[in-house]
């Protein structure tokens, strides 16, 4: 899968843009506020429908108009394949492929795989449970269209159950039927999700095991846990022996919605235990068996986005990223750079064809 050409109209701080894209290596490279991580965002916004950095849909359109439109050209299994990415203020985001709109945007997700690797991925060590699942998520949701329905389904589900418990407390009452139909869908979709998120750390362990070995140069002893409270009893006894607890707090205390990954090193938590190069071989071993797990499902390369990597990694992680690219498994790469001639002697080494593109004097980002 290659993508071709990018149209920007009104994204973020870019007022007009056209790229036609090399099918494998693409440089942006510019000062600091110039759009070179916006560009990476609009490719991302094509194939999630969203956002990597800002998910508010308004706060991506460009100050002072309002409305955007992101379209891109791409070559799928020798079909060409134009994806356009709509949004206007006070209307519905709107993302059509071939000229036909998606009904449900979850539909899209998985159509055009992709994994970004950036600075903001830092969020996974130091951020709360909910980023770590998010990516779970993300990684499952690209090749498993069901498993993205019923978190889907879970997620308006909780929120009523959230609602009514608010509810009993606001109107002094109460009746457990209602609270039951909540109970029993929720562990429907819960456990079909928790049965799968554990499926998918036992094929994902030893990808990124290897992932990480492979770009360590030390002896460290990594791990990735799975932690659910549907590990220790089903969801519908949790739900139901623990009605009081949730009635006090006017809120559901167990389900998948509580899930997390634990990140260890040496058997301790990475985020207080590892160093900084640690934690960035963490988290670009994460990423690479990300990659790896959707190419071996969707059966074609993802697009890979780098931002910002020749900044935020040292020397010896950048070229090992960037001899990758040798590596007929991957396939196209999109990469965002301040400084145009480290990048393009980087580049060169590998046996890779190439495109750079200056960006230059746009208002801040």
């Amino acid at each position: 899968m290659v993508l071709q050409k990018l149209s920007l109209l009104n994204y973020k701080n870019l007022e007009s843009e056209t790229f036609d894209f090399d099918p494998k290596i693409n440089c942006f490279v510019g000062n600091n506020g110039v759009g070179k991580t916006n560009v990476l965002d609009a490719i991302y916004h094509l194939s999630f429908g969203k956002s990597y950095f800002n998910p508010i849909t308004t706060q991506n359109i460009k100050h002072g108009t309002d409305f955007f439109v992101v379209e891109g050209m791409y070559a799928k299994k020798n079909t060409a394949e134009k994806i356009v990415v709509s949004a206007k203020k006070g209307q519905k985001k709107v993302i059509k492929r071939n000229g036909k709109a998606y009904e449900r945007f979850s539909d899209h997700i998985g159509f055009l795989p992709l994994v970004i690797i950036s600075p903001a991925d830092r969020d996974l060590i130091i951020e709360g449970s909910d980023t770590r699942r998010k990516f779970i998520d993300g990684v499952i949701s690209q090749r498993d269209s069901e498993y993205l329905h019923n978190l889907i389904k879970y997620n308006k589900v909780l929120a009523q159950r959230n609602s009514l418990l608010k509810y009993f407390v606001a109107n002094n009452t109460f009746n457990q039927d209602t609270l039951d139909i909540y109970n029993e869908q929720l562990h429907v979709f819960g456990t079909s999700i928790f049965g799968k998120r554990t499926a998918f750390l036992e094929e994902f362990l030893p990808i990124f095991l290897n992932r990480y070995k492979s770009i360590s140069s030390g002896n460290e002893q990594i791990n990735l846990i799975y932690e659910s409270q549907l590990q220790e009893n089903d969801l519908l006894t949790l739900l139901q022996n623990n009605v009081a607890k949730d009635r006090m707090a006017q809120y559901t205390n167990f389900g998948i919605h509580k899930d997390d990954l634990i990140l260890e090193i040496d058997g301790h938590p990475i985020k207080k235990f590892g160093s900084q190069g640690q934690q960035k071989s963490y988290l670009i071993a994460l990423k690479l068996a990300q990659f790896d797990f959707i190419k071996t499902h969707s059966k074609t390369n993802p697009i890979l986005l780098l931002d910002d990597i020749f900044d935020k990694l040292d020397e010896t992680r950048v070229a090992h990223l960037i001899s990758l690219v040798d590596d007929e498994n991957f396939g196209q790469i999109f990469i965002s750079d301040t400084h145009a001639e480290r990048t393009e002697e980087v580049i060169k080494k590998v046996r890779q064809t190439y495109k750079m593109f200056p960006l230059g004097n746009q208002e801040k980002e």
